[in-house]
């Protein structure tokens, strides 16, 4: 290298520290960077199980991003909301795979957000010292529902206005006349209507994003706060080096990111995949019904919600009484918030877990499975009983748990994590 390009490279570092300075001393920039990427210590023993969490932010991004590019064309009005969104497949410009990418990204979030729930359930990532990290986990759970619930509508097709028709009714389940007033208060109107859709918009691309992305970042501050868990369910931070620093620990950045880009790319080409060979996924993703338009005069054969809704849809089929069967499928949805205090278990991993509560997992995964997939079937009597000895399975998992965690047998954990370099 020339005297002159060292003096060059030289002046744009300068320039750059100086800039770099100049922002640190109006806004801790450096500070957050170092605190939550280059100087976090993560444990280093993190497996597989662990992309799901950066790729639940990676499809809140995707699902930000996608949704303003379809709302410049959106209508959201009971006479154009189905036409603009067939303005948006047919004629804007790439609006078809902005649409499908929209409509994918949903269904990959859930399953992200599912497989980053049943990790946490693994390994006891809701245990002392996060279940506050657990807790604000389970609110972005429940904003991710309501979310989707709300956006399902926008469409406007014959499922969405059906589904939606079904899944507000439900709650004039509720006595003592307060069911009716809250139906009323949610569609705006007697019936689904204009106003339906407009509050539906509204919530669906203003009030719950905002919730979702201020939830997030209290997710990941709590995260940083107390430390990230690990396959082993060893605490790290008890263990410093002469530095200060964790001995079992590895700064996020840059060893995390770059093995948090590896899985970005797999997903990304799993989820190009389904963009665009496959984005209704055999009726899955995009039902067929909803590629007519609304129509108050017919229904469709047979109403069920999206599929990652289908296991509490078949928890409230299961039940003939109406208010229980309500009340039961938010059971379903909230019993996860008392996990913390439930499990009484002296060891967080599963690797150290008796075989009592390895059981208890897998009926549970088995159960979520069995109804989600009952979900989507007709309500035969066969279909209906099956699903009422799931939800027996699914709720005793929790219900049970205070016994059989105590009582289970558990192995000694090690006192640092085990880790083997590949």
């Amino acid at each position: 290298m020339s005297a002159a390009q060292s003096s060059n490279v030289s002046a744009a570092e300068s320039r750059k520290g100086s800039l770099t300075a100049w922002i640190d001393a109006r806004f801790p920039m450096t500070r957050m960077f170092k605190e939550h990427a280059s100087e976090y210590y993560a444990p280093k023993n993190f497996n597989f199980w662990y992309y799901f969490g950066s790729l639940a932010l990676v499809v809140l991004v995707i699902q930000i991003v996608t949704g303003i590019f379809l709302t410049m064309n959106y209508k959201p009005s009971a006479e154009d909301a189905f036409a603009s969104v067939e303005y948006i497949m047919r004629d804007v410009d790439w609006g078809w795979l902005i649409r499908y990418m929209h409509s994918t990204g949903a269904s990959a979030f859930f399953i992200v957000v599912y497989l980053h729930m049943f990790r946490g359930l693994m390994y006891g990532s809701y245990k002392n010292p996060r279940e506050l990290i657990w807790i604000f986990g389970m609110l972005i759970y429940l904003c991710l529902m309501a979310e989707a619930f709300f956006g399902y509508l926008l469409p406007w097709g014959n499922m969405s206005y059906w589904g939606a028709q079904v899944i507000v009714s439900l709650f004039g389940a509720i006595p003592f006349g307060i069911g009716e007033v809250l139906v009323d208060w949610i569609r705006g109107d007697y019936y689904i209507s204009d106003i339906t859709l407009n509050r539906f918009f509204a919530l669906h691309v203003i009030a719950l994003p905002l919730a979702l992305v201020f939830l997030v970042i209290a997710h990941i501050l709590a995260l940083h706060e107390v430390g990230s868990n690990n396959p082993d369910g060893v605490e790290i931070k008890k263990l410093k080096g002469p530095d200060g620093r964790p001995v079992d620990g590895i700064p996020f950045h840059p060893y995390y990111t770059v093995k948090d880009l590896v899985g970005f790319i797999v997903f990304a080409a799993l989820f190009a995949s389904v963009v665009f060979f496959a984005p209704e996924m055999g009726g899955y993703f995009l039902e067929h019904a909803n590629f007519d338009p609304a129509d108050p005069l017919l229904t469709p054969e047979h109403i069920a919600p999206v599929w990652y809704f289908t296991p509490y849809y078949a928890i409230l089929r299961a039940v003939p009484n109406k208010l229980l069967g309500v009340v039961l499928m938010g059971a379903a949805v909230l019993i996860f918030f008392f996990l913390p205090w439930l499990d009484r278990a002296k060891v967080k991993s599963i690797r150290y877990r008796g075989w009592i509560f390895k059981t208890f997992l897998f009926a549970f995964a088995t159960s979520f499975i069995a109804l989600g997939y009952l979900g989507l079937q007709p309500a035969t009597e066969g279909y209906t009983l099956a699903a009422r000895v799931f939800t027996v399975v699914y709720f005793a998992f929790f219900l049970l748990m205070p016994w059989y965690s105590k009582i289970d047998k558990t192995k000694p954990v090690p006192d640092r994590v085990t880790y083997h370099a590949h």
